[in-house]
């Protein structure tokens, strides 16, 4: 019964090949409107994201941990991070996570699939994210979200 439920937590599965096209704008508003609707420790919301489809600097992401390979050919990444300048900074990992779990899930309801590479809490790898995508200071690098059309159709296991 589980399998047959096409929208549901129990279909997400971590994506790792894409097919060769583009997402659409709208599909990518969805996916982030998903993710800042998460709940957040004091509605803190410490949450930005940028959204990657420039070739180059997915490779360059692609390359920033042991990882995160499996972004290369994606057609989109995600840089979740989140301001160090919050209401309770101590929570902003379990904010984040929240968010990047509601991005996941409304990319398997649009039909498109998705892999969460962790950067935080290794601050080197985060330094490097950081520095790819020129963040300002005051942001941190939480996470690295491949997404795109699965290159084919995968099940929970």
């Amino acid at each position: 019964m589980m399998s047959e439920c096409r929208n549901s937590i129990f279909h997400r599965t971590s994506v790792r090949q894409y097919e060769d096209r583009p997402v659409e704008k709208e599909k990518v508003g969805l996916m982030l409107r998903a993710a800042m609707a998460a709940p957040s420790a004091m509605n803190q919301q410490p949450w930005e994201y940028y959204v990657v489809t420039r070739r180059g600097m997915i490779g360059r992401l692609a390359e920033s941990t042991p990882y995160t390979g499996c972004a290369k050919e994606a057609p989109l990444v995600f840089v979740a991070c989140y301001r160090r300048e919050c209401l309770r900074p101590m929570y902003a990992h379990i904010d984040l996570s929240a968010s990047v779990e509601n991005l996941l899930l409304e990319a398997d309801a649009l039909g498109l699939g998705a892999v969460w590479v962790g950067i935080a809490p290794l601050e080197d790898r985060m330094e490097t994210v950081k520095e790819i995508v020129g963040m300002p200071d005051g942001l941190e690098a939480f996470a690295l979200i491949a997404c795109g059309y699965p290159a084919k159709e995968q099940t929970q296991q």
